[in-house]
């Protein structure tokens, strides 16, 4: 069977920064629905019309993997209106109860990067923006995916941990 849109393919994956780097490697092949939310439009351009047994190796932009890191997305709040305890690495969607930074977007999902006495330090950037990734794939199996499967249109949770704060819609998983 040939990838389309929508179906469910099976892949592995390793993924490395620009410097060779481990960032995440699937072993085990992961179903991923195409013509979802569960793989960037870059990765589903490069597998529609392939079948079982295609393997590629390509570098991903910032643009087609996490967008360009922007500083705009960071920013400080006093820890006394915070929720505790504040611990880096914990994620909210959307600024966290008492942020008091105006006109931060909403929709993001905002990591905790530095804490301190008096404040925190908040990153709405995706762990991944700015970098350049390279991927070397293999696809297992293709089959077609259920109408429950179309509908909800995502398999399951994000298999990578560190791509887990992806926003809605770009999510590599």
């Amino acid at each position: 069977m040939l990838i389309q849109a929508p179906c469910v393919v099976s892949l592995v994956w390793r993924v490395e920064d620009t410097q060779g780097n481990v960032i995440d490697e699937l072993i085990d092949p992961v179903e991923f629905l195409v013509g979802g939310d569960d793989l960037l439009a870059k990765i589903e351009e490069i597998l529609i019309d392939q079948q079982a047994g295609f393997t590629t190796r390509v570098q991903l932009e910032p643009e087609h993997a996490f967008g360009e890191y922007n500083a705009a997305l960071v920013f400080f709040e006093e820890r006394g209106g915070m929720v505790e305890p504040l611990e880096v690495g914990m994620q909210f969607d959307g600024p966290p109860p008492g942020a008091a930074t105006p006109d931060m977007p909403t929709d993001l999902v905002y990591t905790v990067t530095e804490v301190y006495p008096q404040h925190v330090v908040l990153d709405g950037n995706h762990p991944l923006a700015g970098m350049a990734l390279r991927l070397q794939l293999t696809v297992h199996a293709v089959r077609e995916a259920s109408d429950d499967e179309v509908q909800s249109g995502t398999l399951s949770e994000p298999a990578f941990s560190v791509l887990s704060g992806a926003r809605p819609g770009s999510a590599l998983h």
